[in-house]
């Protein structure tokens, strides 16, 4: 059984390199085993960078304690759903890659707004 994006079609991968996803995988796949739903696949910027980190998710920073090396401006990354939704409510949210934004995304977004956001339609 393939893997949907929130189009209906099959899952694209967002990112090898860094390597994203919550199974780092390259994919924004979740499941049970996944609370913070890293579904949606953005397009950093600098802005949003540094709206995240002042908001508490710095992705900016390397970590590697847990082989993370920071995402920077241009690379796309697996952002948490919610954390998505918290941008939106700031009027911070990214562009995403909506055929790599896995389908559990429409429970906490609308599909004409997660629309608006693509830059790959």
């Amino acid at each position: 059984m393939a893997i949907l994006n929130v189009l209906g079609e099959p899952l694209e991968p967002c990112s090898m390199k860094p390597l994203t996803g919550f199974y780092r995988d390259g994919f924004c796949n979740t499941g049970p085993d996944n609370p913070g739903i890293h579904a949606v696949c953005i397009y950093a910027t600098e802005s949003f960078l540094e709206f995240s980190k002042a908001v508490g998710n710095d992705l900016s920073t390397p970590r590697p304690e847990y082989r993370f090396e920071g995402v920077k401006p241009g690379q796309s990354w697996c952002l948490s759903g919610p954390r998505f939704v918290q941008a939106l409510a700031h009027a911070r949210a990214p562009n995403i890659f909506i055929r790599a934004t896995h389908e559990k995304m429409l429970e906490l977004v609308d599909i004409d707004t997660l629309k608006a956001y693509a830059l790959d339609l």
